[in-house]
């Protein structure tokens, strides 16, 4: 059984019908105590990092998400819910989140742009592969998935197992022991994606 977070945090019905495609057991859930009951976790997310870590406090999912990561059974962060997996984001000031993972999040530097590039980074871009993972497995050294986001992650290299270009390189895919994140949308990402869904389910 995968369990999806839900805390109030955007429209999860891709995520679950993504879920469902690839045969997956799958259950929303809304009480922390329960987390424990599932062999996996998704954390999604779509909106602000300050409004997210809020909903999650606001019941104690925080700490039991963190829980659920260090009994070592898979958990993925998909987009916001990636980012939320770091030590802080700058997004409207400074927030502190979950931790899981030495970093954080930051602004797109504009100021390394051409005059293409624009905020929200939003549309296909490739995510090509760093350090071999089993999210990965099957797919190509580099390949396309949709991403929707401002903001991107800052951490050491050991954690990257994706990197993308837009502007410059920015870390796109994370992992750290049981402890997965990718920022684009795998659920919107068509083949590419469900191929990331379906690895994630058979870990």
């Amino acid at each position: 059984m995968i369990g999806i977070v839900d805390y109030n945090m955007g429209n999860l019905a891709s995520v679950i019908n993504a879920f469902a495609k690839v045969g997956a057991d799958i259950q929303l859930e809304r009480d922390p105590n329960q987390l424990h009951r599932y062999d996996k976790l998704i954390l999604p997310g779509v909106g602000a990092y300050a409004d997210a870590m809020e909903h999650l406090r606001s019941n104690g999912m925080d700490k039991a998400v963190i829980a659920y990561a260090q009994s070592g059974k898979p958990l993925l962060g998909i987009c916001l819910g990636m980012q939320l997996l770091f030590e802080s984001s700058e997004e409207f000031g400074s927030t502190q989140g979950l931790g899981l993972i030495e970093g954080k999040v930051v602004a797109f530097d504009k100021a390394k742009f051409d005059h293409k590039s624009k905020v929200p980074h939003m549309g296909w871009n490739e995510l090509f592969q760093h350090h071999h993972t089993p999210l990965f497995e099957g797919l190509e050294e580099e390949f396309y998935l949709y991403f929707v986001h401002s903001f991107h992650a800052v951490c050491d290299e050991q954690y990257a197992i994706g990197k993308t270009f837009y502007g410059y390189e920015f870390v796109s895919a994370v992992q750290k022991e049981n402890i997965y994140g990718i920022q684009p949308h795998p659920e919107k990402s068509h083949e590419n994606g469900l191929k990331i869904i379906e690895n994630f389910v058979n870990l």
